[in-house]
């Protein structure tokens, strides 16, 4: 009862708005951005959290001047912008949580300038006439690829569903159990499946799969056979799949077989290949993942990948095959719900412009990662080092170079380490948690790190020109906090 009268009495100690709204500090800079009936519902969103805080037997400071330093910061984050760069010192190259594929520099400037004015976005200047927004990609694409056609949605997991809704809505389509697979955001097969109107028939075993499981699942309702790229994961052992080729003789079978008996529907093989490249990605092992061209030489009919993982450019998601199929796509209801705008076209024609030219692996950062040498990374972590040496207050923390993996991320390349440096920072004065909590919340540039046994790694294979500073600055920021 005690208790009781305790939290009762602490309910109604806490703050008043209008006490809280004339303590707030701010600067000109951010009053001048930020509405007064902002900074209001800013206290009383934080006299709501104190309640909460103390309603959870939490021991709260519940002063009006506690009040007004929890209302001050978020009205510096509501006056701040929510998307903005960060740096990325976690060894993850296509980290998705923080924007995946850096561009390249071309892709940079022709976003800008499609942006500034306007553009050929559907309009032909050859014809003087409305064009269509696939030709800004698609020749590059077949070029590159060898397909007969192409286009791009705004991500592969939409390419997905539109092959499955154009080609097998209403319709089974055949799938390994193996090949199930679930991506970030809980995208799952089964349930792209059951969105698009598809009937799923699993096959096989979740390690074994054989041609004659595709050939026993197949009847008269079979419109798809679905090969789909574990690009995220692997089985090994005891396994063993059934390749898009293979997919592609058990298709032709069956449509030979339907031809014969005067049925014109055929049964279509699409390989869903997830990240997608257009060349090896890894110089050194040219067999880690298969290219877009290579699935197509096996025959498949569609072929679908991203546009901004192994490829290097923009979210995308590209789609490639037989003419007359990626002409009944672009007809699609789904086409214009789901079409690219023009920046992510200008982003999307610039980058493969250097793949065409031959320059896509010094030029696009992605593959540029994913290749530098292991003494490259040992030569920017000795700089790096320096960088922060030079800021540091002495007595606050060691500074060391140590050897790490890293991985390609973004569901590419899964099993794949990649021999790297990092910078080790352990901690005399502070520790690696609170030190990564003042980095990721800091006012400039948020700084995205490590820690591996208490002390903070900065990977280097992912750091972009500058960051090296911004890294240095960020760890002297926080250790200025302690004195």
């Amino acid at each position: 009862m005690a208790t009781e009268k305790s939290l009762n009495e602490r309910m109604r100690a806490l703050p008043k708005v209008d006490e809280v709204v004339g303590l707030v500090e701010l600067g000109d800079a951010i009053r001048a951005c930020v509405p007064e009936t902002a900074i209001t519902d800013a206290v009383r969103a934080s006299i709501q959290a104190m309640r909460e805080r103390l309603l959870r037997g939490e021991d709260v400071d519940i002063t009006s001047h506690a009040a007004a330093r929890e209302a001050e910061c978020r009205v510096r984050a509501l006056a701040r912008p929510s998307l903005r760069a960060v740096v990325n010192a976690t060894g993850v190259i296509l980290h998705t949580n923080i924007g995946r594929s850096p561009l390249a520099q071309e892709a940079l400037d022709a976003v800008v300038d499609v942006s500034r004015g306007y553009s050929t976005l559907e309009y032909s200047v050859e014809n003087m006439a409305r064009g269509s927004r696939h030709d800004h990609i698609e020749s590059l694409v077949c070029a590159l690829t060898g397909a007969e056609a192409a286009m791009a949605v705004n991500n592969n997991a939409a390419a997905t569903l539109m092959v499955l809704s154009e080609f097998a809505k209403g319709h089974e389509a055949v799938v390994s159990r193996g090949e199930l697979v679930e991506i970030g955001g809980s995208f799952r097969i089964p349930e792209i499946m059951a969105t698009s109107g598809a009937k799923m028939v699993e096959v096989g075993a979740t390690n074994k799969t054989h041609v004659f499981d595709y050939e026993r699942a197949i009847t008269s309702d079979t419109a798809m056979l679905l090969k789909v790229h574990t690009s995220n994961y692997r089985i090994v052992g005891f396994s063993e799949s059934v390749t898009a080729r293979d997919l592609v003789g058990v298709a032709r079978a069956e449509n030979a077989r339907r031809a014969a008996a005067d049925t014109h529907d055929r049964v279509v093989v699409y390989e869903d290949l997830g990240s997608g490249s257009l060349l090896p990605p890894i110089l050194n092992a040219p067999d880690a993942e298969p290219t877009v061209g290579q699935s197509l030489s096996g025959g498949c009919d569609l072929v679908s990948f991203s546009g901004d993982k192994l490829l290097g450019g923009p979210q995308a998601g590209i789609i490639v095959g037989k003419k007359a199929y990626i002409d009944r796509l672009k007809k699609n209801p789904l086409a214009r719900a789901m079409r690219l705008d023009k920046m992510t076209l200008a982003a999307l024609e610039a980058t493969l412009r250097l793949y065409l030219d031959g320059t896509a692996y010094e030029r696009i950062p992605t593959l540029r990662m994913l290749n530098a040498t292991l003494g490259e990374m040992r030569e920017a972590a000795d700089a790096l080092a320096a960088a922060i040496e030079e800021r540091l207050p002495s007595g606050c923390a060691s500074v060391s170079v140590v050897e790490e993996f890293e991985t390609a991320g973004g569901g590419s390349l899964p099993t794949l380490d990649i021999p790297g440096a990092a910078v080790r920072i352990d901690y005399l004065r502070g520790n690696a948690n609170d030190c990564e909590r003042a980095m990721g919340n800091r006012a400039g540039a948020p700084v995205l790190a490590r820690t591996k046994h208490e002390g903070t790694l900065f990977d280097v294979r992912c750091l972009l020109p500058g960051d090296e500073q911004i890294i240095a600055d960020a760890l002297a920021e926080y250790f200025k906090t302690l004195d």
